[in-house]
């Protein structure tokens, strides 16, 4: 019978301090974060470096794990080997204000441009005013404005004349002009004068009168055509005037920008608007709302500016941009308003780029958790990628909310590469129900969140003087790096391994760094490190000792010495937050005749998750093909974990419950200060478990609380002994013969550990030895088909009811 325990040594891998050739981290250089990532790292740089549409990347890997730091770097690498992108800004559209134009422009020069432009317009504001004030335009004007008011004047003279050499005066009234009869001396005739002429004098006058009158209808109605002559040669010399204000000053622009086609396009329509415009550039009083004393016009000049929404002018690489918000606004940019008058207003000014301006060129960092969680940004963010296009448009438009005339930039080119960062399983999820999602992301970067622990301590120390630097913390000594590397191995849960969670690492020497201070530590000390861990501890363990205190005090039922039927000690992980624990718990089981079936009591009561039912019904399996290979399966059995009022989930206490059964059914008591994990498959083969550690201290634990008794311990499965990294106190209890701790691979060495009985082999005849616990156990399932038999052959009436469970 094989019941030898561990060594101490296998429980716990101890950092080798003679490797490590230095007095404290400050001795070592810096080293990239990636230790251990190299796949993770290649996927990147294929990424990044494939210049063809949807390759894109999406970056798997839990948060903390430093894969944003990581991907940062690479980037900011490779975009130091790229072009810098240029310029983008947005002009009016002079023929359709409410669609403003794009132009892109060298990097840096969007700036110049800008400025420019608003130089003109300052030049523009003084050279034109000063153009029309000049003693020329003065001349000329008053030369036309006086042409015309004498060719009037001219008009009305001659008519004048004509009137008075027919005795007729032309008088001016209130109300327009008159025509009245003359004597021979020009005085005016009375009505009673008048009166007093013959009928043919009378007519005669009228007549003239008539005529006159006629004459200056005519000459009144050519008054306003003669006006808009003038005020068409005044036009005409004002367009003259001002194209030689403007042509002065922009001419220069055009000859600086002749080889940029779209800026010279619009140059040649801004010229013809300044000059179609000009008065807007003359002095004028502003007219003033009497009840508001508010300007009624907003600035005129503005629509000659430049937004300048994308500007690289202080950059010496490709954009590397991480966008912490990623809603759709702020990924596709947007147009502001302003309240004007009581109405919300805006122009091509008003329009804010997004991240996708930003980093056009080059790279895009985004977290794939929140972009999912913003609405519609996904949907804009895909439509955009797949049209290379970025399109401004207010959401409410977008989704047809709103029906309000609204600005329409012109959309830009887009060229850059995308990153998306987050858990696997949103990279799983998106792969099965995105059918888009493959042809957008075609480089997956799967981090790893450890790596092995052979040959890289040195690096793993060179990693953790690089973050006490970066987080500006004091150095760590060797002794500290050893404990740090030990702790490492215990929270990945490997001997064999080491993390590389970069969050829980910062947390740690950040912590250690505390009590460094505290302690009046020049560097960080391993007593320091094991300060910030059992700290952490203490500060997340308050259910822990409640539960093992409801153990010490018999309220929770578990026994630590003795023998018991059908009764084994379980061990289970109870994960809350950032901290877990092992928590005994007491398995049962029942047996009695039966048709074969075995009952998971959590299961039935919908406590028990399909992975521990599975558990159950391989037991099932195993029992029935090992011990009722020639008889019928006759036994009906009960499983359940006592006093558990929670779901439970998995099948690492399978081997327990395995044990449980077959104790009931050969009536063997199984030691209770023993407890046992792991899973056992159809051939009855012990399988490893998660939380080995957690679950061997939870009943050290338990056990030292009540009094270690030298004889207590915990079967595991032996595949699971690389992955011991104990405590300190479980080791030093092995050591001094307080606490075991046994592997075993099979079902057969666990009943030995459990029984202290042989557990049989099958002689040449196919059957157990009868002394043997297999045997018991063959014994009763053979009594048990033979009652069943013989109750099967009464007589109906006399037929017992079985209870097959």
């Amino acid at each position: 019978m094989k019941n030898t325990p561990l060594a101490p040594s296998q429980l716990y891998k101890p950092c080798n301090i003679e490797q490590l050739k230095f007095n404290s981290t400050e001795e070592l250089e810096d080293i990239d974060i990636t230790v251990g990532q190299q796949r993770a790292v290649d996927a990147v740089k294929l990424g990044i470096r494939m210049n063809k549409s949807g390759y894109n990347i999406f970056a798997m890997a839990p948060a903390g794990t430093g894969k944003l730091t990581t991907i940062r770097q690479l980037v900011e690498h490779e975009a130091g080997r790229q072009a810098i992108p240029s310029d983008w800004c947005y002009v009016n559209n002079f023929s359709q204000p409410a669609k403003p134009k794009a132009i892109r422009l060298m990097p840096g020069q969007g700036k110049v441009f800008k400025h420019d432009m608003a130089q003109l317009v300052d030049e523009l504001s003084v050279a034109i005013p000063a153009a029309f004030d000049g003693d020329e335009y003065r001349s000329r004007a008053g030369e036309l404005e006086s042409e015309s008011r004498q060719r009037e004047i001219s008009e009305l003279s001659r008519l004048r004349e004509d009137a008075a050499n027919s005795h007729i005066l032309l008088t001016e009234t209130a109300t327009g002009y008159a025509f009245s009869p003359a004597d021979e001396n020009n005085e005016i005739i009375s009505p009673e004068q008048f009166n007093k002429f013959d009928k043919e004098k009378q007519h005669e006058i009228q007549q003239t009168i008539f005529d006159l009158q006629e004459r200056l209808a005519k000459l009144l109605k050519n008054f306003p055509i003669w006006r808009k002559e003038t005020k068409r040669k005044l036009q005409a010399l004002n367009r003259e005037v001002a194209e030689q204000a403007v042509n002065h000053s922009i001419d220069d622009l055009i000859e600086k920008y002749a080889k940029q086609e779209a800026v010279l396009s619009y140059l040649n329509e801004a010229q013809k608007d300044i000059i179609d415009h000009v008065l807007d550039f003359l002095p004028r009083s502003e007219k003033m709302l009497p009840f508001m004393e508010l300007a009624q016009e907003a600035n005129p000049l503005k629509r000659y500016g430049v937004n300048l929404i994308v500007d690289f002018s202080d950059k010496k690489a490709a954009p590397v941009v991480y966008e912490d918000h990623p809603n759709y606004s702020n990924l596709v940019g947007r147009t502001d308003h302003q309240a004007y008058m009581g109405s919300l207003v805006t122009d091509f000014t008003m329009i804010k780029p997004g991240a996708l301006h930003k980093a056009n060129g080059g790279y895009l960092l985004i977290d794939a958790r929140k972009l999912l969680t913003q609405p519609y940004a996904w949907d804009t963010l895909k439509r955009t990628l797949q049209s290379g296009k970025i399109r401004i448009e207010s959401l409410e438009r977008t989704l047809s909310l709103i029906s309000a005339t609204s600005l329409e930039p012109e959309p830009i080119p887009l060229n850059l590469k995308l990153i998306l960062m987050g858990e696997p399983i949103i990279y799983y999820l998106l792969c099965a129900y995105d059918p888009e999602f493959h042809d957008l992301f075609k480089i997956a970067a799967d981090f790893d969140n450890s790596v092995a622990r052979e040959g890289n301590d040195h690096d793993y120390a060179r990693l953790l003087g690089t973050i006490a630097r970066s987080e500006n913390l004091r150095p760590l000594s060797r002794n500290a790096v050893a404990r740090v590397i030990e702790h490492s191995s215990r929270m990945v849960g490997d001997a064999e391994k080491l993390l590389t969670h970069l969050r829980s690492i910062k947390d740690l020497l950040s912590e250690a760094d505390y009590w460094a201070d505290s302690n009046g530590h020049e560097h960080i000390t391993n007593s320091d490190v094991q300060q910030a861990i059992d700290h952490k501890t203490h500060r997340l363990d308050k259910l822990r000792e409640k539960l093992y205190e409801n153990i010490e005090r018999g309220t929770v039922l578990i026994d630590l010495e003795g023998k018991t039927v059908g009764q084994v000690n379980g061990l289970s992980v109870l994960q809350l937050g950032e901290f877990s624990f092992g928590q005994p718990s007491r398995i049962t089981a029942t047996t009695r005749l039966g048709g074969g079936r075995v009952v998971d009591i959590e299961r039935e009561t919908k406590l028990g998750g399909a992975i521990h039912s599975k558990g159950v019904l391989i037991l099932s399996s195993f029992i029935g093909s090992r011990y009722s290979r020639k008889t019928e399966f006759s036994v009906a059995a009960s499983l359940v974990f006592e006093q558990s009022y929670g779901h439970i989930e998995g099948d690492s206490a399978s081997l327990a419950e395995l044990c449980a059964i077959l104790s009931s059914i050969a009536q063997v008591p199984l030691r209770q200060d023993l407890a046992i994990t792991g899973s056992v498959n159809q051939f009855g083969n012990v399988q490893p478990i998660g939380g080995v550690n957690e679950k061997i201290e939870g009943f050290f634990d338990v056990c030292a609380k009540k009094g270690l008794t030298g004889t207590q311990g915990v079967i595991i499965p032996a595949t699971n002994i690389k992955h011991l990294m104990l405590r300190w106190d479980v080791v030093h209890a092995v050591q001094s013969g307080q606490f075991y701790i046994y592997a075993v691979t099979t079902v057969d060495e666990a009943l030995e550990l459990l029984s202290g009985m042989e557990a049989g082999l099958v002689n040449e005849q196919g059957v157990y030895q009868s002394k043997s616990f297999n045997g018991q156990v063959e014994a009763q399932l053979l009594q048990f088909s033979k009652i069943k038999k013989e109750l099967s052959s009464k007589p109906e009436e006399q037929k017992l009811h079985l209870d097959d469970g």
